[in-house]
């Protein structure tokens, strides 16, 4: 009798010390996950809070699941490596193809790092994880301060003009995106009470943009030239 008391005391214990180390292993991989969710929420992206927390402690809770559900080593490596295709799919999902150019591609990376820092949060490696969390925020925060501080970043810009005559507008038009070597996209025209209007997207820097508004003031061709859109890439 003692003797199975204490098979029952060593049992208890150990299943003590797996249910309290993979609780904090899932608690560790939902708020670093929720930390970098938070930093993207704060910046108004697709992909915010809720969204790379669950991704973080889903990948968390399937390293964990595959070391205590395979047979081997080998079945657990297998297992958890099927995370990875999975999140290509959810990050494949992010990126938009518009006007001629590419959007989302921050995001689908930002969470394609997310679901291995949940990875390494599921696997025990706590202090990598948290370093690759720190080195995220950085990279979102620090390095998308100064690509906008620099004037690194492109956009899609908008740009609405108005005239009398379609053709010279165009040709105008042409003519001045040559110079700057940028290609229009969605380009609209609408006539209305003999007064015709230009909408055209084009995809640049700060600094280029300032230069095409500049440019388009200063002909004679339009009427009126305005930004009606701008729209920053990730």
């Amino acid at each position: 009798m003692h003797s199975l008391h204490s098979q029952m005391d060593v049992l208890l214990s150990q299943m003590g010390r797996v249910l309290s180390s993979t609780i904090v292993r899932l608690l560790m991989a939902a708020i670093l996950g929720g930390t970098i969710g938070l930093e993207r929420q704060l910046r108004h992206k697709p992909a915010g809070l809720r969204t790379n927390m669950f991704i973080c402690f889903g990948a968390a809770m399937f390293t964990v699941l595959s070391r205590q559900l395979a047979g081997t080593e080998a079945d657990s490596a297998r297992i958890a490596a099927q995370i990875i295709p999975g999140i290509g799919f959810i990050g494949a999902g992010s990126i938009l193809h518009s006007r001629g150019s590419v959007t989302g591609l921050t995001t689908a990376a930002t969470l394609f790092v997310v679901a291995s820092v949940g990875m390494a949060a599921g696997g025990g490696l706590y202090i990598t994880a948290v370093f690759a969390t720190v080195l995220i925020l950085v990279a979102l925060a620090v390095l998308g301060n100064l690509e906008g501080r620099f004037g690194l970043k492109t956009s899609i810009t908008t740009f609405e003009v108005t005239g009398v005559n379609a053709e010279a507008m165009l040709r105008d038009v042409n003519r001045i995106l040559e110079g700057e070597r940028l290609t229009m996209h969605s380009v609209q025209l609408a006539s209305m009470d003999g007064q015709t209007r230009l909408t055209f997207s084009v995809d640049c820097v700060r600094e280029q943009r300032s230069d095409l508004s500049l440019r388009l003031h200063e002909s004679n061709v339009f009427a009126t030239v305005a930004i009606v859109g701008t729209t920053e890439h990730e």
